[in-house]
């Protein structure tokens, strides 16, 4: 049995697979990741403890696996970023993670460049992306940055750390994905863009190398994986779950329904930035060429129903959470706008705060529970709904943990007007990762063979009219509007 490696390393825990050749899991590890707090709006990482862990996994499903796995694939969170001595091969600081808000003066001293940026990167300035992150480390003593003028650091986000880890120092490199969140990469030449870099004050020689997502990376040289186990697939986690999707052709389109939410749309060769308040990003293929997705995000989704659980304690469980909503007819009118930071697109409204609209003495736990589930299928909506998106959208494919939920995908499917598509394996994203490898080693040869690999699990396809969704979607933005800041009023 021919097998792939596949590292998924994530905000809050490291998962690891190893994938046969008929894309099936048939081992999985895992393990969680330690957070760090240390001032209001900062989260950060112990990055030795990432590679320990995803090393210490990695090698325990190889010593369980009947033979020698034929490649390694990694996906990983994208805009955590980390910094080490490239002698010693320590970090100088704790990892930034990708919800770090420390940076936020800095993209407010650089606003009037956003235009610049954006044209460019198809990114907002935002404390999410990685490269004032970066700013801010080299910035924070004159020792630091003076090592990283010298080229005595080596700077790179999660993926580049691990490969640089596990081929004991011998490369230096990321992947067009990972270098499409840094605020640092020109979209249009796939390379580091000397003017952004000099606006954000960073040296191009602490960077690693940009290669394609499928690429012989390098070769492992660490304790417990087979010595030369070639590294040949690297993508960010939401572009990986994009291509385990096996949207690989433009229309395609996937929604990872975690703590949030995450919408890609494969857009091919098309580098045109949106109108639209949503983000131009870089896409992995099964063929090495360049190509793009359009990326939006909802910010609160598996977040709401922890909140009912943990804050307000209507449930015990995420999993009671559909058969609650089943056990009424409708959410009685009521309306949950979960603007626990906000409303991202199309809204873009920060000072928005979250409401529970609609109550009256009839109102039951059941019913929030369901206006809860619907808003987060209003939210996705909302988003498909921009141009962007929509042009030549046919399906909507998910994953993550709340696609599980029936009762919420039909819902989905009823409020877009438009199937969903749920696949057997709900873990796409480190089968991206696995697939992209795969490819790089010969194990699969083509985009097609991908695309037949892809099991469906279901289906859910609209049962209701138009009036009837125009009435629903209706009711939604009049709540919304209740919840807006009054200069969006």
């Amino acid at each position: 049995m021919t097998t792939i490696l596949a590292i998924d390393q994530g905000t809050t825990g490291t998962t690891v697979l190893l994938v046969d050749e008929r894309g099936r899991i048939v081992d999985r590890a895992y393990r969680e990741i330690r957070q760090y707090y240390p001032h209001p709006g900062w989260v950060e990482h112990a990055p030795e403890e990432i590679f320990q862990g995803a090393l210490d996994l990695a090698a325990e499903l190889v010593a369980r696996a009947p033979e020698p796995p034929r490649a390694l694939g990694i996906v990983n969170q994208r805009e955590t970023v980390v910094l080490w001595n490239r002698i010693t091969g320590k970090p100088v600081h704790p990892a930034i993670v990708w919800q770090d808000r420390r940076t936020r003066d800095i993209c407010l001293d650089l606003k009037s460049e956003e235009t610049f940026f954006r044209d460019r990167t198809g990114l907002f300035l935002d404390p999410y992306f990685s490269g004032t992150k970066l700013k801010w480390l080299l910035d924070s003593s004159p020792s630091i940055r003076a090592a990283a003028e010298n080229g005595d650091l080596l700077a790179g986000t999660i993926d580049t750390w691990l490969t640089w880890r596990l081929t004991a120092g011998a490369v230096h490199a990321t992947d067009r994905t990972n270098a499409s969140r840094t605020l640092c990469y020109n979209l249009h030449t796939a390379g580091w863009d000397p003017d952004l870099l000099a606006r954000l004050d960073l040296p191009a020689c602490i960077l690693p190398q940009i290669h394609p997502s499928r690429h012989a990376f390098g070769e492992c040289r660490a304790p417990g994986l087979p010595d030369g186990l070639p590294i040949a697939g690297i993508a960010g986690d939401q572009q990986a779950a994009l291509f385990g999707q096996a949207c690989i052709r433009p229309g395609l389109m996937k929604n990872t329904y975690g703590t949030g939410c995450f919408i890609l749309s494969y857009q091919g060769d098309d580098a045109e930035i949106p109108r639209d308040p949503v983000l131009l990003t870089a896409a992995s293929t099964p063929d090495r060429s360049k190509a793009y997705a359009v990326e939006g995000s909802v910010f609160v989704a598996g977040a709401l129903i922890q909140w009912l659980r943990d804050g307000l304690s209507l449930i015990r469980s995420a999993s009671e959470t559909e058969d609650l909503a089943r056990s009424v007819e409708n959410s009685a009118q009521v309306h949950v706008v979960p603007a626990f930071t906000g409303l991202g697109a199309p809204h873009w409204d920060p000072d928005a705060r979250g409401a529970i609209l609609g109550l009256t003495r009839g109102v039951e736990k059941a019913h929030i529970v369901r206006a809860a589930l619907e808003s987060i299928a209003f939210q996705t909506a909302d988003l498909i709904g921009l141009p962007a998106f929509r042009a030549n959208f046919q399906e909507l494919r998910v994953d993550g943990g709340a696609c599980q939920n029936d009762f919420l995908m039909q819902f989905q499917a009823d409020i877009l007007g438009a199937p969903v598509n749920r696949p057997v394996h709900i873990e796409t994203t480190a089968l991206g990762a696995a697939y992209l490898a795969g490819l790089e080693t010969g194990v699969w040869g083509s985009g097609a063979e991908l695309e037949e690999l892809r099991q469906t699990d279901r289906i859910f396809e609209p049962k209701i009219s138009q009036d009837e969704r125009e009435h629903k979607l209706d009711a939604w933005r009049r709540a919304v509007r209740r919840v807006l800041s009054e200069k969006d009023t």
